[in-house]
């Protein structure tokens, strides 16, 4: 079976119903392989504000629809149901008639996401974390993902939304998660600047990493080898580099001109890292420094710092070489 990735649009595209988009109950399903990746998705959209059900029987998706609740005259925040296989009373063909019927409601706007992988990838998963297939019954993995993968076809078939997975790591499957459903929820943007040490490894998750070990290392100074980018001693000795203004300059300018343009693309996470040698001094201040450009351009940046609390003698910042 050839597989296919479909990059559909985000949640809010599709119209249900004759009601507006923004006074209808926001509904995603969400369904697919075994293995695809539907608990991610899930995690990721709870992250986003969503209100999450996951393995919710979806014959009774009526009841739930029309709890008390739904009917105070306001919208209800957008909800996501996760159901597979598994899943008690899963019929592909009833399930497909009901929402079709509650998608002719002009007060419900119902998105269907199906999450899919390759089958050979799907049998890696499942040989890697020795877990048994639902259907296999005893025989192999690959036996119960080709019963699955005939059962799920006409979901698959007649989802709004379909991603595979297959060349995802659970990074990238929760990025474009992100990137789908953020701005259906809200178009803030959630910022994080943070401070790190290149000698204790790069942030798994940045979107821009600046290297600040161009600047003149207070750790060289007795005096501030115990300080930290917070204090001003520190922050005197770096912004008396001759890089330092011109530096912090155009890093300000670049991001403050990125920000609008990932917004506008629907990415809901921006994270700026700045490195340096043991992560202490010149990366936290020119963390604090960002931070502080993006609160008076009207951001609301959260900032860490990861390795503020490392003993300042560490070797990997004062060892055998000395890095100015």
């Amino acid at each position: 079976m050839q597989e296919e990735s479909d990059q559909a649009g985000p949640i809010g595209d599709k119209a249900a119903g004759d009601g507006e988009a923004g006074d209808r109950q926001q509904l995603l399903l969400v369904t697919g392989m075994l293995g695809a990746g539907k608990t991610t998705a899930l995690r990721v959209l709870e992250d986003l504000g969503w209100e999450i059900i996951d393995n919710f029987p979806v014959r009774l998706l009526d009841r739930l629809i029309e709890t008390p609740d739904a009917k105070d005259g306001g919208p209800r925040g957008p909800l996501a149901i996760g159901f597979d296989s598994r899943t008690r009373g899963f019929d592909p063909h009833r399930i497909i008639k009901r929402v079709k019927q509650l998608s002719e409601r002009g007060d419900l706007q119902i998105t269907t996401l199906f999450l899919d992988c390759a089958s050979r990838e799907l049998e890696r998963r499942y040989n890697e974390t020795r877990r048994r297939h639902p259907l296999a019954a005893g025989t192999p993995a690959a036996t119960g993902i080709r019963a699955e993968r005939e059962l799920l076809a006409p979901l698959r078939r007649w989802a709004d939304m379909l991603i595979d997975t297959t060349e995802y790591s659970t990074n990238d499957l929760q990025k474009v998660i992100r990137e789908k459903f953020a701005s259906s929820v809200g178009e803030e943007l959630t910022i994080t600047v943070s401070s790190f040490g290149f000698s204790r490894g790069m942030p798994p998750v940045a979107d821009l990493v600046f290297d600040m070990r161009f600047l003149d290392n207070p750790h060289w100074n007795p005096v501030l080898r115990p300080l930290t980018g917070l204090d001003a001693p520190v922050g005197e000795h770096i912004r008396a580099d001759p890089a330092f203004a011109e530096a912090f300059t155009r890093i300000r300018d670049l991001v403050l001109f990125l920000l609008p343009r990932y917004r506008e693309q629907g990415k809901a996470y921006v994270h700026i890292a700045f490195g340096c040698t043991g992560g202490r001094h010149r990366s936290v201040f020119m963390a604090e420094q960002i931070a502080a450009a993006l609160r008076d351009s009207g951001f609301s940046p959260t900032l860490l710092h990861r390795n503020l609390g490392s003993r300042a003698a560490d070797l990997p910042e004062g060892g055998l070489h000395r890095e100015k």
